[in-house]
């Protein structure tokens, strides 16, 4: 039952990326065309994304006010963190911002949910919608902080706000958290329109990851690819849900605590750090290594936690 549903989770990730990899071993599409399309879902369907989830959020309805609190003040802790760690372990910055955002920045959206619901049903759609709603914007805003900090020789604050305000991702979630806030229906036909693009975003964001990556840098990267794997899917997680078990969270607020950390790297990451002169390569290659071996991570974490009583 634990595996079935950790596989059910993983598989259609990974035939997506599959699907990918095979188009680009057929050679059906050419590098420019791939960058071109990874251009676009960096810039309209990952920002519609965004938009989507946290404008179909009911933020009137929110009462775990501490769960939220919670987890938005252990991503900004993880993040400090991990800015002051990681340039002792990498010395090329392109790869620092990587590591960063591939560390703490979880694939939670596609990871979280299905997991609440698989072990909760639809009763859990209501809270964990709200942890999309919350958690997805702050953790795009400081993977954007991270990269633009990372992104030349020397930190420019002024640059790095303007790549902030500019980001698209970080202005479709601003819009979607404008529009549930106050109150702001768009027309029914155009949230239409809206919602079936973002509904396109995931599938088109793993499709051009599979075919983007290549493995020929493995050997190159592979210090800093254990580096990420083993903090995103280990330590990370380890750390996280002990705080958060002492600290008091059971049942479903544990499980989407859980799944905010212990979930692969979010596969927006590779298309980010792409956009924002990290280094892709590695971005892809954290992605597919942890989305891979999550498949036995999530299981021992699941397992574990259920064998404890927690949920």
């Amino acid at each position: 039952m634990i595996f079935f549903t950790a596989f059910s989770v993983l598989f259609p990730l990974f035939a997506k990326i599959g699907l990918g990899y095979g188009i680009r071993s057929l050679k059906i599409l050419s590098e420019k065309t791939l960058k071109e399309m990874n251009n676009v879902v960096f810039r309209v369907f990952l920002p519609t994304l965004l938009f989507s989830n946290i404008y179909k959020t009911d933020f009137s309805t929110i009462t775990s006010f501490n769960l939220l609190w919670y987890a938005v003040l252990s991503l900004v802790v993880m993040v400090s963190f991990y800015m002051l760690l990681i340039p002792r372990l990498e010395s090329e910055n392109s790869k620092r911002g990587v590591l960063v955002q591939g560390i703490c920045r979880s694939n939670f959206i596609f990871f979280g949910m299905p997991m609440a619901a698989t072990l909760y049903g639809g009763t859990s759609a209501g809270i964990a919608s709200l942890m999309v709603g919350v958690v997805v914007p702050v953790i795009n805003v400081l993977s954007v902080v991270v990269l633009e900090y990372f992104r030349g020789k020397k930190p420019d604050g002024k640059k790095i706000l303007k790549g902030i305000v500019l980001n698209p991702i970080v202005i479709g979630g601003v819009l979607g958290l404008l529009c549930a806030i106050t109150g702001i229906k768009l027309p029914q036909s155009l949230a239409g329109v809206v919602f079936e693009v973002a509904e396109i975003a995931t599938p088109l964001s793993l499709i051009v990851l599979g075919a983007s990556v290549t493995f020929s840098s493995v050997k190159v990267n592979r210090k800093p690819l254990v580096i990420g794997v083993l903090n995103r899917l280990v330590i990370v997680p380890a750390i996280g849900i002990t705080v958060a078990i002492l600290v008091g969270f059971r049942d479903l607020e544990l499980i989407l605590l859980m799944a905010m950390y212990a979930s692969p790297a979010a596969v927006s990451s590779y298309t980010m750090a792409q956009q924002m002169d990290g280094d892709a390569e590695l971005a892809g290659q954290i992605v597919v290594f942890t989305t891979a071996l999550s498949l036995l991570s999530l299981f021992f974490w699941i397992s574990l936690l259920m064998a404890l009583g927690y949920f």
